[in-house]
């Protein structure tokens, strides 16, 4: 009985420590080092993908291009994040994934979380963003995409949120293709140089 019970508390702490799996990333930009948590448990689908970018070092040279704030945006509810990725360069080149809403993983768009650009469900592929502050109208069942399906956040940073910052308040009165980016495109989009996996 007592071999059955270490057994089942065995099993258990195996169980537990793969439901708080976690994998970091480094991040090095032009404006310095953003350190990423990923939620590859809570988020295997939208995790997973970016994990799979970065192990393939296709975001190495990318760029944060777009960058929102209170003042700038032109969408509703108002948000503050920063916007990254390939761009519109390697469009068509990564697959489309599976939209993994809040509802189902429980990250929400609070202080710091990284979380997937797309247009339509089932779109998002190498954008992404960051969360300046909490922005709950990105959540499911908000109101920010017209679905109420919100954005799928997949991981949140924890070291460098200085440089988040400092990315959000560079220079954006670059000609924009859409009234709706008016104003939150970089004059000089600051580089992502690598990122890569922290072992």
């Amino acid at each position: 009985m007592k071999l059955s019970y270490l057994f089942l508390a065995v099993m258990f702490m195996a169980i537990s420590a793969h439901a708080d799996e976690r994998v970091s990333v480094l991040m090095v930009t032009s404006e310095g080092e953003i350190e990423i948590e990923l939620y590859t448990s809570r988020a295997p689908i939208t995790a997973g993908n970016f994990l799979k970018l970065v192990e393939n070092s296709d975001m190495n040279r990318g760029s944060f291009y777009r960058v929102v704030s209170y003042e700038n945006d032109n969408g509703a509810p108002k948000i503050e994040v920063i916007q990254g990725g390939r761009g519109d360069e390697m469009e068509g080149v990564f697959d489309m994934i599976e939209h993994e809403s809040t509802a189902q993983t429980g990250i929400l768009h609070t202080d710091g979380v990284i979380s997937m650009a797309r247009g339509g469900l089932g779109t998002a592929s190498s954008e992404f963003f960051i969360c300046i502050g909490d922005q709950p109208g990105l959540d499911h069942g908000q109101t920010r995409n017209a679905d109420g399906q919100g954005f799928a956040a997949f991981g949140k940073v924890t070291r460098g949120m200085d440089v988040v910052r400092a990315i959000q308040g560079l220079p954006a009165d670059a000609n924009s293709e859409s009234e709706y980016t008016k104003g939150q495109i970089l004059d000089e989009p600051a580089v992502i140089e690598t990122v890569a996996r922290i072992e």
